[in-house]
Parts: structure tokens; sequence; C-alpha cells
């Protein structure tokens, strides 16, 4: 979706040429009586992800859902899915299209109260012309999906809410559609139920691999959905990114006051948050080792060693004890203070709060691999939860460079950067 404008009212071009003179919507409305659903908005969405898209009501997160499918109708702008440009399929290919390529999920559900839940979900295949055998047997595949087996014979009135809009999702993916479009999907439910659905979809888009635009006004819903989030006001993007980034750094008081209540550490990951770090190889000699961490080269009081072959932590050591009477000649494997506490990069901030407490020196933050990423200190988790951005100058990457030992820097330096988060963390002391 590029630059996509949506005007309502009689006067749609002259508020588009008013527009692009740099009016704003205030003064369109006062002077051509049309109102700004969409101003410029432009985002993309990768196959497979699921982007929420949110704001206040009034902001244009639905109008703009319905626009990449065109059942509201662009003004101005480009919307391409795949090799295809939207704007410009006719009346018959725009349906074909759609049929072909959306699945919706609306906020009430939407079910045909005469039909039963299997038809209901059989109703797009229907349309198409799918034959009656093929149907069935693809909607009775979808309802078991959603956890509805054995209520395919009821109608509607005999579910509940949450068992209505799973009827819904099953309808959806029924039709094998590429993209979900989902529109305030789950806000009418209970919150119990709202988040079983959450999880149901979540566990639905890791199995299915749906690209999946769902719209929402809540920020809770959006960061347990998980992916980017475009976040949307008075029909523009106000801010737009991962949970993570826009909690950090929330762009403007608009996102500030959006985010403000979200407990950050139940969101933020250890590798959002850690800074690179100099670590040394444990095989080396103390006397090879002090050029690299003596002040000129490297802010760290105290550098991680790690492992020859993994580059895993397995210690750690300071200026003053390399640089102390008997040292040299020795291995840092001999000199250096064992037992790291290790945390893994996908755990959040909160559940290492307790363990962080107790390690003056910091968590030692791995990868899935159990490979160093950086180390996470009380200062920085204490930043990330008084909603500020780790400190630019200490998230500087050491580079590992000196010019009097550039020879043996390359076999005794190491400086990989952070890696991608990871799920399902434990926590552990070695």
């Amino acid at each position: 979706m590029s630059q996509i404008v949506k005007l309502f009212g009689d006067n749609e071009k002259t508020a588009l040429r008013r527009l692009k003179e740099g009016a704003g919507k205030a003064d369109i409305l006062a002077e051509t009586g049309a109102v700004l659903g969409l101003d410029n908005v432009s985002f993309s969405v990768n196959e497979g992800e699921i982007l929420v898209v949110m704001g206040l009501s009034g902001s244009g997160k639905s109008t703009m859902l319905r626009c990449l499918n065109r059942l509201v109708e662009p003004t101005a702008g480009s919307i391409r899915i795949g090799g295809t440009e939207v704007t410009e399929l006719s009346t018959k290919a725009l349906r074909e299209f759609r049929r072909e390529t959306f699945g919706m999920v609306f906020q009430h559900f939407a079910l045909f109260p005469n039909r039963t839940i299997a038809e209901n979900v059989e109703y797009g295949l229907e349309v198409q012309g799918v034959d009656r055998k093929t149907r069935r047997e693809r909607a009775l595949e979808a309802v078991e999906l959603v956890g509805l087996k054995g209520w395919d014979a009821k109608f509607p009135r005999q579910l509940s809410g949450g068992m209505q809009q799973r009827a819904g999702l099953a309808r959806a993916l029924c039709a094998d559609a590429d993209i979900l479009l989902m529109d305030e999907a789950f806000s009418a439910l209970d919150p119990l139920i709202r988040r079983d659905m959450q999880n149901e979809l979540r566990s639905l888009q890791q199995k299915l691999r749906k690209t999946i635009v769902f719209v929402s006004h809540d920020l809770d819903e959006a960061i347990h959905l998980g992916g980017r989030i475009v976040l949307m006001k008075d029909g523009a993007i106000a801010q737009s990114g991962t949970a993570e980034e826009i909690l950090l750094d929330p762009q403007g008081d608009y996102v500030r006051r959006f985010v403000e209540n979200i407990d950050v550490s139940s969101v933020v990951t250890l590798g959002r948050l850690v800074r690179p770090q100099p670590r040394l190889f444990q095989g080396a000699a103390a006397e090879e080792a002090w050029p690299l961490v003596e002040p000129a080269q490297s802010r760290a009081d105290e550098v991680f060693v790690v492992t020859c072959d993994r580059d895993m932590p397995v210690g750690r050591i300071d200026r003053g004890r390399l640089s102390a009477p008997g040292s040299r000649g020795q291995r840092l494997d001999k000199l250096m203070d064992g037992g790291i506490a290790r945390a893994p990069a996908g755990a959040v901030l909160k559940s290492v709060l307790p363990l962080l407490a107790s390690e003056p020196h910091g968590l030692a933050v791995v990868d899935e691999t159990g490979r160093f990423v950086g180390l996470l200190t009380r200062e920085v988790a204490l930043r990330a939860l008084a909603g500020k951005q780790p400190n630019e100058e200490r998230n500087t990457a050491w580079n590992g460079s000196s010019t009097t030992t550039a020879a043996s820097a390359s076999s005794l330096w190491t400086n990989t950067p952070a890696a991608p988060s990871i799920g399902s963390p434990s926590i552990s002391r070695h």
C-alpha cells in the first residue's frame, strides 16, 4: 500500500487537489465538505506475518483495511499485492481476486442464522461453485482446525460468542485465502475468551503461515499477537514498528500516551536491550589480552571470556587481574572468575529481574545456540523500566582493533552482532 488517500464527500477532486497543496483535514472539510479518511498512508506486509493496525476510534484503521480489498475505494494511491495492482482491477476481476486472495473476519461474526455452522463455513466455496462434497470436506477440516469439531450441525444461536467467532474464523480459513483481514475481530468477546482467541490465532498463524492484517484499538492485544504494529492517528500513520521499538522509542506525545500504561518489562526482550560487549578467548595468555582491554581500547571494566570453539561465555576477568604481578604467562581460564548467570535473548525483561537483582555483574545474554550476545546490566534494565532507551554512548560497539596488537586481535577478540530474539526462554547459571 503506497500513498493511499481516501476522501469522503462529493468534492473528492477538489479536496484531493487541496490536500496536495498542503491543506489540512480541518481546512479541507471547511472548504469542500469532504472528510479526509486516509492521508497518504504507506506500509508493506511481509508474507506470513501478522500486522496489527491500531488507533483510537476515527483514526482510519478500518477504512485502511477496507481499502486493501477495495470494499472502500481509495481516492488515490497504489495497492500492490504480489504482482497485482489492485486499484486497476475491473469489477469482475476484482471480484475474482477477492475470492482467491482475501478472507475476512468481522467483529460481529456475520454468520447466517438460518444456516448450520458447516453451511456457514462452506459458504465462500459455495459462491465459488465448488461441488458440495468437496466444500463440505474442507468446511469440516476448518471447523476442526479452530476447535469446533462436533458443532458443525449446530446453528449460530446454539453457540457462545467465542464459538461463533471461531466459526467466522473457520469460514475465512476454509476458502484458503492467502490474506486474512480481521476488523476488531475479538473486541466483542469477554476478556478471557478474547485472550483464548488471540492464542488460537497465533497458533493457527504459526501452523498455516497466513498473512494477517488485524485491526484493533487495544495495544495489549496488539502486543500479544506479536509482529509489527502500525499506529494511526487522524488518517495518517503516527508510528510503525515492533512493540519493543514503539515502547522504547515512542515518536510524539500521541504515541507516548498510547503506550504509557504498558508494562515494558513484559514486552521488551533481552536481545533488544543488551549492548555489544568485548570478549576474549579462554586460551589466550594474559599479556596478549591486556592491550585489548586497556582504557584506550575498551570502556569495559570487565571482559567476558568465551570458549574458543563456540563463543560460549565461561567466565569474566577485570583489568586489574590481567595486569597483576604473576599473571604474565598464564592463560585466561586460570585467571578468570566463573559462575556466569545466563539468560536467553528471547526472554522478556520481567522474567529475569529476580536473577538480575542478585547478580551485581549483570547477566550474560546468549542466543539459541548458547553463543554470547552481550551483557545485561542493572543500569540498562532500570533505564528500560523507566521508559528510556539504552544509553547510546554505552551502546556503541567495541571494534576490537588495536594499533599495537593488530596481529593478535583477530585470534583473541570477537564482536558478534546481537542475534534475533528467540522464544521459550529458560534461565540458567553456569
